[in-house]
């Protein structure tokens, strides 16, 4: 069995907002030409206030890290010029959903025809990590483990307190908001690459989709690419703690690579378990207290995260070299996910504009510093 390459592809979804009025701005019509964006990683997205852009496939996390900021760096530019500013997070503190402008490309018109007004209300912005492994078995296996750490990671990432100006009490809303989509959630364990084969062969034949990218789950096997694609992620404001979030699936699927060359795995739980860890994720984030099914117990989620770098992850962050880039999550526990942070503005300032300027602040640390360097 062919060892796994562990290649990282990073996708963000930027808002594009106006600094004046602190709302989205449909903007994607500028960069789009004879319908379609000309851009290099640069797409658009199913509303028109929202860019997304793609890493190229990147070595390692140090050069995910120069792809994030040259891309980063490079929407924000293509927005200032228009007079606009971008921010990463995984809604939109006021924007109403019943406002924006659907991208006009036939791939998003076919979803607004199929999704009717949910695919209005898909106002959501995330982050997705590719790792690349190119064995389908083992693709498929650790699928089925990592599914248990997903809500692990969603606890540090979470960036969607707000919802149409209301505190939601969540601090992932965007996850309840994408889970009225079809074929979204934590997936189902699955036996084999053929089994995936099969389930997404007969929704193909039966007109359910057209083909496995319309499959959404908060992990996956991508359809085009051989890479596991981790999709559990509130977008992150600060460059480091998106990658922070991309080395933590890295050394996850090298340490699910270890166990398996010694015949050793962890346990696969049941999908209606791993729920249960998700909700509290999506609810409280790292305030709550996360399950130990081996334990049987729960404990609070902070403690649960510091075993899963300190403990599990250890040996494979060291032999990737990325402790600097993965122990940001210490950053994040000290001085709080991006939906604590935005509550705490919220309360200070007692406006959701602040909210806005902070996380179009965020969302620029460190690019001018890094392209100065460079």
């Amino acid at each position: 069995m062919k060892a796994p390459s562990l290649t990282l592809g990073i996708e963000e979804e930027y808002q594009v907002v106006d600094p004046e009025t602190r709302q989205l701005s449909s903007y994607v019509t500028e960069i789009m030409e004879d319908d379609r964006v000309v851009l290099e990683n640069i797409h658009p997205e199913l509303h028109a206030s929202t860019l997304e852009v793609a890493s190229s496939v990147c070595s390692d996390l140090d050069e995910a890290r120069g792809e994030l900021i040259r891309l980063r760096s490079r929407v924000r530019d293509l927005a200032r010029e228009s007079g606009l500013e971008i921010m990463a997070a995984g809604t939109h503190p006021s924007a109403s959903w019943e406002q924006q402008e659907i991208t006009p490309l036939a791939r998003y018109r076919g979803i607004q025809e199929d999704m009717a007004e949910l695919a209005q209300r898909m106002l959501i912005f995330g982050l997705h990590v590719h790792v690349g492994i190119e064995d389908r078995e083992f693709l498929v296996d650790a699928m089925n483990v990592a599914r248990y750490f997903l809500p692990h990671i969603l606890c540090l990432s979470t960036s969607s307190p707000f919802w149409h100006g209301r505190r939601t009490g969540l601090k992932s809303y965007r996850s309840v908001v994408w889970e009225n989509f079809p074929r979204t959630g934590i997936p189902p364990k699955l036996d084999s690459w053929a089994e995936y084969e099969s389930t997404v062969q007969t929704l193909v034949n039966t007109g359910c989709i057209e083909d496995g990218t319309k499959i959404w789950w908060d992990v996956r096997p991508n359809w085009t690419y051989p890479t596991l694609e981790f999709r559990i992620c509130d977008a992150c404001p600060r460059v480091d703690e998106a990658l922070c979030m991309a080395g933590l699936f890295q050394a996850l699927v090298l340490k699910l690579w270890r166990l398996r060359r010694q015949n050793m795995t962890f346990r696969v739980y049941p999908k209606s378990l791993l729920d249960e860890n998700k909700w509290r994720a999506v609810r409280y984030g790292l305030q709550g207290r996360l399950i130990d099914f081996g334990r049987q117990e729960e404990l609070p989620a902070r403690d649960l995260v510091r075993e899963l770098i300190e403990d599990f992850l250890a040996d494979p962050i060291d032999e990737l070299g990325i402790r600097s880039e993965v122990e940001h999550a210490y950053r994040i526990m000290d001085e709080g996910t991006s939906a604590e942070r935005q509550l705490v503005a919220y309360e200070e300032e007692g406006s959701l504009e602040a909210v806005v300027d902070q996380l179009v602040a965020e969302t620029s640390e460190g690019l001018d510093e890094e392209g100065a360097a460079a």
